[in-house]
Formats: C-alpha cells, structure tokens, sequence
C-alpha cells in the first residue's frame, strides 16, 4: 500500500467527511469571486450605458410607490423584457408630469427617499429609469432619519453610561 492509503485508513470517518467538506467550501468561494467580478463588470457596463443615454427633464412629481412592477401600470413591453422573479419583486416606482403626458418611471433605489412629493424637479432619466433629481426651485429636503429602534437605543444608553462610568473612575 502506498502512504496516501495507509493516512486514509488512518484517518476517521468524520475527519475525512470534514476534509471533503472543507474542499467543496473552498472551490465554491472560489466559483463566488469570479461569478461576482463578472457580474460586477456587467453592472458597471450597463450604468456606463445608463449615464451615455440620460437626458435632463423638468417634471412634477405626482406619487412614489414601492409596488410590484405588473400593479405599476408600465407599459406591456417593459413587462414583457423583465424577468419572471423581478416581476413579483416590489421596485420603487414614480409617478410625475413631464409636459402635459403623465409618465411611469423606474427609480433608482438609492435616490428613492430624497424624491420630494408634489414638487417640481429637474431630473435625470434614461428610458423609463429615474437616475437622479436635483430641485428646480432651490435644495431637495433630506428625509428625517430613521426612528432609531430599542436595541440601538439600549447600546447608545449602555455606550454612554460606560463612558461615564469610567471617567468616574479615572479620577
């Protein structure tokens, strides 16, 4: 027997299922980083494609809604390229007046919250995509932030009084 077998029968049965699964766990990060470069690459190619074909519109948003894209009212074509699963999926949708047509757009997630409601602003779209809204008459107001929930207030409190506890203490 070679060396390699005398080590297997050596092993156990469990040291050598962790191994396998050790292995399978290695090669599938593996397969993740390049899925994920090459995706990314797509990503930035098509947001390249996206900036190229933008065009600066004046428009008066009407409502924003996250709703799923067969309940937004886009037209049939824009329904018939997207996938099945991206269907059911709730997308940030805007309603607005662009000269006197009323228009659905696709939002930008990230710039989603800062869309004012019942405002007239000048925004950047490519197609039917909503990019980004700068105001016409003066700054877009920030949204409130987000109402803190009881477990980050509990560490604040917690983070605070240690502090004092501990300034205490050096003295």
């Amino acid at each position: 027997m070679t060396n390699v077998a005398l080590v297997l029968f050596a092993m156990s049965k469990v040291t050598i299922v962790l191994l396998v699964l050790l292995a399978l766990l290695v090669i599938g990060v593996i397969v993740l980083y390049f899925v994920g470069k090459r995706l990314q690459k797509k990503q930035e190619e098509q947001q390249a494609q996206i900036a190229a074909a933008s065009q600066s519109v004046s428009m008066l948003i009407i409502d924003k809604k996250k709703m799923r894209m067969k309940d937004s009212g886009l037209p049939a074509a824009v329904l018939a390229q997207t996938p099945k699963l991206m269907r059911r999926s709730k997308v940030p949708i805007v309603k607005a007046k662009v000269g006197p047509k009323m228009m659905i757009f696709i939002c930008d997630a990230e710039i989603f919250d800062t869309i004012p409601i019942k405002k007239e602003v000048k925004a950047s779209i490519s197609g039917l995509y909503l990019t980004s809204v700068r105001g016409l008459h003066g700054n877009i107001a920030k949204p409130a932030p987000a109402k803190k929930g009881l477990r980050a207030r509990i560490k604040n409190k917690y983070n605070e009084l240690n502090g004092k506890l501990e300034k205490e203490k050096k003295k």
